[in-house]
């Protein structure tokens, strides 16, 4: 069983593969693919709003707006200082909906079947580590901002840097949370990528092992991607706010402290 598995020499193909270039800029399938899904994000959510504010309701624009309202009490819950939760929540809502459809661009049928010689023309953004990277640093950046914007530049400096004579566990701790930083960028763009792979290696184990069931099973494990990439969506968008939390926690006397991430936690 074991060897015939083996045999099917499975084809894992880890970074994207480039269509065609524009002067020296590589264009690839996940920069297309990420193309369409950041339309169909955009799309959505003008539809919706524009629905909404027009008084005109179906099942989709009431789904999403169940959505919104869930993701909306997230936010307040996490975030207490309402007035951060509201800058905050174009960004992170926003966020959500594009890694959900970008993950489930993954889980269509057949989206790597059209091909240029010999490339798949198309391919989910979240399978790809730069993209994955790319929105970690963004979120990162989007954080610091906010931080800097409550505490300011020099209270948001302070989390990093103490002075070593007077207050030398202080300034351990800061280069912790220096550290801290990158491996909370390095852990978000890991976590999207390693499942949307997964995913995508899965889709594809089960067709080549079903076999001609593969019109029965397969469909199974798509709902599950489809499930999976709304959790993944859902733990990009907590995380933002529970990072964001924490480089804004402070006393109102203006000295600053740092809330164990063990008591913040999702309901």
């Amino acid at each position: 069983m074991i060897d015939s598995f083996a045999a099917l020499q499975i084809p894992v193909d880890i970074a994207a593969k480039e269509i065609f270039k524009i002067g020296v800029f590589s264009v690839t399938n996940a920069m297309l693919t990420g193309l369409v899904g950041t339309a169909v994000t955009l799309g959505v959510l003008f539809y919706v709003g524009n629905a909404v504010r027009r008084g005109h309701y179906n099942r989709f624009v009431g789904l999403a707006q169940w959505v919104f309202e869930g993701l909306l009490k997230q936010i307040n819950e996490i975030i207490p200082d309402r007035k951060l939760g509201r800058r905050m929540t174009p960004l992170v809502v926003t966020i959500f909906f594009l890694v959900l459809f970008n993950y489930w661009l993954s889980v269509l049928p057949g989206l790597d079947s059209i091909k240029i010689n010999g490339v798949p023309i198309l391919r989910s953004p979240t399978a790809d580590l730069n993209f994955t990277l790319g929105l970690a640093i963004v979120t990162i950046v989007a954080i610091q901002i906010f931080a800097i914007k409550q505490l300011g530049i020099w209270g948001n400096a302070g989390r990093y840097f103490r002075n070593p004579l007077k207050d030398a566990v202080g300034f351990f701790e800061g280069l912790l949370e220096i550290i801290g930083e990158f491996s909370r960028a390095i852990s978000l763009a890991m976590r999207l990528f390693g499942n949307a792979f997964a995913g995508e290696i899965l889709l594809l184990v089960i067709v080549i092992l079903a076999s001609y069931a593969s019109t029965i099973a397969l469909p199974i494990f798509m709902g599950f991607e489809m499930l999976i990439g709304f959790i993944q969506a859902y733990v990009f968008f907590v995380l933002t706010l529970i990072f964001t939390s924490l480089a804004v926690a402070h006393h109102d006397g203006g000295a600053e402290t740092h809330q164990p991430i063990h008591e913040l936690h999702v309901e």
